[in-house]
Order: structure tokens, then sequence, then C-alpha cells
């Protein structure tokens, strides 16, 4: 058997799990790039966030224009920069029209149970489903939650994150 690997591409849609598993030493990298990433040093995020969160997550996670994360981190790791375009990962939009905020009928403050060590996800998506046409859904987390996001959007929601200061994100939901 051949003793050389190929090394992993690193894309926009490669799972950070997977990257520090096969770039352990990117790891400070990430966290040099934008000190939101300090929180992959928390086991509890390794092992729920990290194994399903993307690069392209985590330049939004991180308010970093995508292809310069995704070059810096390729050139890193010693392979060819590849990526190109200003495609930023900001989430931070102007409020859109569907926001009304007398409208939120549901609020869940994530924070605890990620520090359990458990993940949202399936709560969400649960009382997501039981929420009223017209009605909105208020999730609060220390970061933004991209991959739920990316799923609520894929069952027809709409989704929109403000940043509140101080690690705190409020994420909003309507039915489309």
């Amino acid at each position: 058997m051949d003793k050389t690997k190929a090394a992993l591409d690193i894309t926009p849609d490669t799972k950070v799990g997977t990257l520090l598993a096969n770039y352990p030493h990117l790891e400070n990298f990430l966290i040099e790039m934008s000190p939101v990433f300090a929180r992959l040093r928390n086991p509890i995020l390794q092992r729920t966030v990290a194994k399903v969160a993307t690069l392209r997550q985590a330049a939004e996670i991180g308010g970093l224009p995508l292809a310069t994360m995704i070059n810096s981190l390729r050139k890193a790791a010693g392979l060819e920069e590849t990526i190109t375009g200003g495609e930023t990962g900001s989430n931070n939009a102007d409020k859109p029209d569907w926001i009304d905020f007398s409208a939120v009928a549901k609020s869940l403050d994530a924070g605890p149970i990620l520090e359990k060590g458990e993940h949202p996800l399936g709560r969400v998506m649960n009382e997501l489903k039981e929420l009223e046409p017209g009605k909105i859904y208020e999730l609060i987390t220390p970061f933004i939650p991209a991959p739920l996001i990316d799923m609520a959007k894929g069952k027809g929601y709409l989704a929109w994150t403000k940043f509140e200061g101080s690690e705190k994100f409020l994420t909003y939901f309507k039915q489309k």
C-alpha cells in the first residue's frame, strides 16, 4: 500500500471537525483569524458543532470573507490557494421586512443546552414545526448557529441573525 496519503482538500464545504482532524495545527491558526473560534478548544463544541459546521458556516460565524478564510487555511496547510471572490461571512445584514419583534411567540436560550454538551437542533426544529403561521421564533446563542439556520432554511423557514454583543446572537425564524 502506498504510504503517501492524499491531503484533505479544504473547500467551503469541508466540515470544521474534519479539517481539524486532518490538520490539527490549524486550530490555533483559526483562532488567530477570529477570536470567536476560541470556542473550538471546548471539547463539547468539538463533539457537536465542529462535526456538522462547514467552513462556509464558520466564515459566517467568524464574520470573515469566505475566500480569504479558505485561501489562508489552504496556504497554512501547504495547499494551493484556489478560491476567488469577495463573498463575506457576515449575517448581520439589515433587518428584513418580515421581522416584527411583537410577533415573537417563542424564545429559547440555547446557551445552557450547549454548556451541557447537548445540541438544541432537534428541539428547535420541533418547536419550529409547532410555530403558528405569521409568528416568529427567537433563538439565543453564543455564536451564529449556521448549521441550524441552513437546516431550517432547507425546511422552508426564513432566518435572520443579529449580533447583540458579548457573545450573544439572536436568530429569528419564520415560516415562508
